[in-house]
């Protein structure tokens, strides 16, 4: 792929295809290239794009849809349920990127590298508009971003040049861009740093000129004023004291960071500009690479501050031989290198010197590794032009409640980026033979820079050969089943996991401590608000659980994605193996009461969901035991809400199939298998059905364990294997019989209904006339309306399919007429779409166009995305036999969309109809 945002907005796919000008796919293909990640939201796509429309869903997923034609499915991959729209970037594939890796390269080169540098960056730039041909209103501060950003590139390189004595270069240029631009500080500065030969009454003429119209200059701009006219003072005259520079060296690169510096770097001169202190919190998890960032972030903003830099390692996390830096300490150091104020004592006296000698000075401080605001906070200057970086594992809220904070939380590297620390020596043929295997690390390490940085260490040099790596693979995954991090701790290069986490843990309150271990304990990969308060429950009253929570989110050993609660891969195995929620032996008694209290909660909250999206079925759960209970007004929320926790609940059903605890295999199998149809998860459903059923045989009555045949049944017949549907369905009927109880009347009539309607896909009709009598004749007798309605609906659709048109249009009138007497929607959906059939049978076309619409609206509010595909592509064909093909087009598009949704097969023919519609 290759794409053009510097400019008119263009982009090419690897097959031919293209995007470009004012069109909706390339706006698209801009916004995401401008937005972190190559990421958005479809609601962000929807206020950029198509702004004050509250109902441009579709829209969205038509540009979404016509972005991946062009541009191809790697490129704009499926987004499933996540919300999000992203853009695969290949490398060096955007010339915004492009420029954005090279000034980042620039950042640690001497001036005549940085120069180079900067210059081939700024070749992607032909001096155009950026975003040009997009006229909505969402780019407006986007492409004033872009202007901005290629402007500090373009000042980067002027001052690279100056500093690399380019006279010549630095002249022609800054008569071009003084020219242009006359009015930029910048500019004009660089153009007097080059022309310093200008005869005096010309430089003030210009000087004078300049001020007139823009005002007075800035610092940068005032100290190339007096630079060229020969003048080097300070405010009140006092002497130049030597410049600190104490910024430590730093070896390792920030990758997957340009984004995060280049933001501090505009924010911190946006208020230094403004005359304010900038005060930066980076945060994050251990390892996750803070001061690596900060010093970097240092270097980038050095120029600007011509007092020196000032740097203190806080020591907030280190090692328990090592204690924390008290601020009475790291004072003496700051003041010793700012006279004359070095014989100052006492802690205030010391932190208001230092107020002092940074009251007319501009200094840049680096506070690396801060325990908590205490550490901070005497060490900060007052009002003024100085800035602040400080790092912690901790936010320090209480810092930020006192003070203007550029709070910014560091997380994980993407995939691409840690994969370029892993294989930054590899060669490009041993990357494409061991792609699996490196990706596999990626994973392994949570994506996390020192976690990478051990792994790149063991292959550094040859000492581990590259043919070696999927051994290691092997090897790490075999140490996350034991719960260990031995791969990832080589305290000889000073790289361990374990114990950068252990720094993190060891100052945890107890409380926090316990909770930890519970999350571990907990099957993730995330967790609710009510989900983690339950947790406390398990350990009995009194437990503070939502302090416990606030402080580890904040030590950021828990991370809060939206209003979900989770665990980085790697402290859920540090916390496990090493974090201990009290005495030996009450470990176990414990571990059994959180794992209970974990899949209570999972049972009744999936249950709740389950009884609205299925009225009918009975499951013997029993009443909530201590665990909070969720329950959704309708369908919608119920499919939201475990759209949420789906992936939490499946390896809620792993955790009590590894520990054998029966109750929570078959009924939390059973109480999600709904769901799982609607969202077409067969394969998950299958495998926990098998299991549910060997749970149920020791643990289940005759009449439960026939319903999960029938569940199973039901998994099959949606896979299209009737045979074996067929069994599961016998086997239901016998359990049923042996039931003489309302419950099993009730029990043989639904596994004779399904039956029935298994039959008759395999083309017995008389069996399956046969056994949907039987069922009709028992919900009678029992009193189910729900079921006398499937039961009349699926004989209607027997008699359809023998051509009679007539008996079939009775029974599903009858049909309707029982199941309007209930609650249920999608029986109501099921009768509606039968009816429509035969309708359209007896070419009653204009009755079966209302019954589909009828159908395909009550499936869509049911989230019965099968059902509602199935619906509309039926849909779709009578509209336009109707001669309806705009209409027939929209249908189609949600079908497309549907599809995508449930995995993506059958697309390309849907769309192949479509294409041939518009």
């Amino acid at each position: 792929m290759e794409g053009h945002v510097l400019g008119p907005v263009r982009a090419e796919g690897d097959g031919g295809g293209r995007v470009f000008g004012g069109s909706k796919p390339a706006a698209l293909f801009a916004l995401l290239v401008t937005s972190p990640g190559c990421r958005c939201t479809r609601k962000e796509i929807a206020e950029v794009l198509w702004e004050g429309n509250e109902s441009a869903g579709h829209l969205v997923d038509r540009a979404v849809c016509d972005l991946r034609k062009q541009l191809g499915r790697e490129a704009v991959p499926h987004s499933g349920r996540s919300g999000y729209c992203t853009l695969r970037v290949p490398d060096g594939g955007v010339d915004l990127l492009r420029l954005r890796d090279r000034v980042a390269r620039a950042a640690g080169l001497n001036p005549p590298e940085q120069f180079e540098q900067l210059g081939a960056a700024l070749e992607e730039w032909d001096g155009d508009e950026p975003l040009r041909g997009l006229t909505e209103r969402g780019f407006e501060l986007r492409r004033e971003q872009l202007r901005a950003e290629l402007m500090a590139a373009t000042y980067a390189r002027l001052d690279a040049a100056w500093r690399s004595r380019k006279v010549k270069w630095l002249r022609e240029e800054t008569e071009s861009w003084f020219e242009r631009a006359p009015k930029l500080s910048q500019i004009f500065r660089f153009y007097l740093l080059a022309h310093d030969d200008l005869p005096e009454r010309r430089r003030e003429r210009l000087i004078e000129e300049w001020t007139q119209h823009n005002g007075k200059p800035d610092a940068d701009l005032q100290s190339a004023i007096d630079q060229v006219r020969g003048v080097a003072h300070r405010p009140g005259g006092t002497l130049l004291p030597p410049v600190p520079n104490q910024l430590p060296d730093s070896s390792r690169r920030p990758v997957g960071q340009d984004e995060l510096i280049h933001s501090l770097v505009e924010a911190v001169c946006e208020e230094q500009d403004a005359g304010n202190l900038a005060l930066v919190l980076i945060s994050g998890m251990a390892g996750v690479g803070k001061s690596t960032v900060a010093r970097h972030l240092a270097r980038r903003l050095r120029e600007r501050f011509p007092d020196g830099v000032l740097y203190a390692g806080l020591n907030g996390f280190a090692h328990e031989e090592v204690r924390p830096a008290e601020p009475d300490e790291v004072l003496d150091g700051f003041l010793a290198a700012l006279p004359p104020y070095t014989t100052v004592t006492g802690p205030e006296s010391k932190s208001n010197a230092l107020r002092s000698a940074l009251a007319h000075r501009s200094v840049l401080i680096v506070l690396d590794d801060a325990l908590n605001a205490q550490q901070v906070l005497p060490l900060l200057p007052g009002d003024g032009t100085c800035a602040v970086i400080v790092t912690s594992r901790n936010d320090l809220l209480r810092l930020q409640s006192e003070r203007k904070v550029l709070f910014r939380k560091m997380e994980p590297l993407q995939e691409a980026d840690a994969l370029e620390v892993l294989q930054e020596k590899v060669s490009a043929k041993d990357r494409a033979i061991y792609a699996q295997a490196f990706s596999d690390l990626v994973r392994l390490c949570g994506r996390l820079p020192l976690a990478l940085a051990v792994v790149a260490q063991l292959l550094k040099g040859g000492a581990r050969p590259v043919r070696t790596v999927p051994a290691l693979v092997r090897e790490m995954e075999e140490e996350r089943e034991r719960a260990k991090l031995d791969t990832l701790h080589l305290p000889e290069h000073e790289l361990s996991v374990r114990a950068a986490l252990n720094c993190s843990v060891r100052v945890l309150g107890e409380e926090a401590r316990l909770l930890l271990w519970q999350l571990a304990v907990h099957p993730g990969p995330s967790a609710s608000w009510e989900a983690v308060m339950d947790l406390g429950r398990a350990v009995g009253e009194g437990a503070r659980t939502d302090r416990a929570l606030v402080e580890l989110v904040a030590a950021n050993l828990v991370e809060l994605q939206g209003d979900r609660y989770g665990l980085h891969d790697l402290v859920r195995v540090f916390a496990r193996q090493h974090v201990q929620p009290g005495p030996h032996g009450e470990t176990a008694d414990i571990e059994r009461a959180t794992v209970r209290q974990v899949l209570e909660h999972q049972l009744h909250n999936v249950r709740a969901c389950d009884r609205v999206l299925d009225h009918e079925r009975t499951l013997p759960i029993g009443e909530p035991d201590g665990v909070t209970v969720t329950d959704p007004a309708d369908p919608g929320q119920a499919m939201a809400f475990l759209d949420e926790e789906y992936a939490t609940v499946q390896r809620g059903i792993r955790l009590a199939v590894g520990r054998g605890i029966e109750r929570y295999e078959w009924l939390l199998s059973m109480a999600l298998v709904t769901y799982q149809w609607r969202r077409r998860l067969l394969d998950d459903a299958l495998r926990n059905l098998l299991h549910a059923a060997d749970a149920a045989e020791a643990a289940a009555t005759p009449v439960d364990l026939a319903m999960v045949h029938r569940m199973l049944a039901g998994t099959q017949w949606r896979f299209g294997k009737y045979d074996m549907a067929v069994g599961h369905l016998r086997r239901a009927v016998r359990l049923s019989e042996e039931d003489r109880s309302k419950e099993g009347r009730l029990s043989l009539a639904r596994s004779l209904h399904r039956l029935g309607l298994t039959l008759r896909k395999q083309g017995d009709r008389t069996g399956a006339e046969e056994a949907l009598s039987q069922a009709l004749e028992l919900c009678r007798e029992v009193f189910d309306l729900v079921g006398e309605a499937a039961a009349l609906n699926a004989l209607g659709a027997l008699h359809h399919d023998r051509g009679e048109h007539e008996q079939a249009l009775r029974r599903c009138a009858d049909a309707l007429c029982v199941v309007e007497r209930t609650v249920e929607r999608s029986g109501l959906a099921d009768v509606l779409f039968t009816l429509a059939k035969v309708h359209l049978a007896r070419s009653e076309r204009d009755e079966a166009v209302s019954l589909y619409r009828q159908a395909c609206d009550i499936y869509r509010e049911q989230e019965n995305w099968p059902n509602e595909d199935k619906a509309r592509l039926l849909f779709a064909d009578v509209l336009v036999s109707a001669g309806k093909t705009e209409q027939a087009v929209r249908e189609l598009e949600r079908v497309i969309v549907l599809r995508e949704l449930m995995g993506g097969e059958g697309v390309r023919e849907v769309r192949e109809s479509l294409e041939g519609l518009r």
